[in-house]
């Protein structure tokens, strides 16, 4: 089972600082994102300031529209694919 995230805090425009209960942490650039329609709201740096985890879904979240997968942020802060995060978890578990 992949890490939840247990804090998110925004850095500077389209910069999230995130931290996971397994330990890992880092800063994830969302700047790919702020491009697209969906994510115009973050324009506004006291909008995106407001991120915060949600507590069911554990997801990245804003608001009611924007919230992102806290898998794929995990993912991207340790620079591994699912495959490739799986295939060590397997490896690992079977040692």
């Amino acid at each position: 089972m992949l890490p939840k995230p247990i804090e998110v805090k925004a850095l500077k425009q389209f910069e999230l600082w995130l931290k996971y209960a397994d330990g890992t942490e880092g800063i994830i650039d969302l700047a790919y994102l702020a491009k697209k329609q969906l994510f115009a709201k973050w324009q506004d740096q006291s909008f995106f300031e407001k991120v915060y985890i949600d507590n069911g879904s554990f997801g990245i979240t804003w608001d009611e529209e924007i919230d992102l997968c806290p898998v794929t942020l995990y993912l991207k802060l340790k620079g591994l694919t699912f495959e490739e995060w799986n295939t060590k978890n397997l490896e690992h578990a079977a040692n």
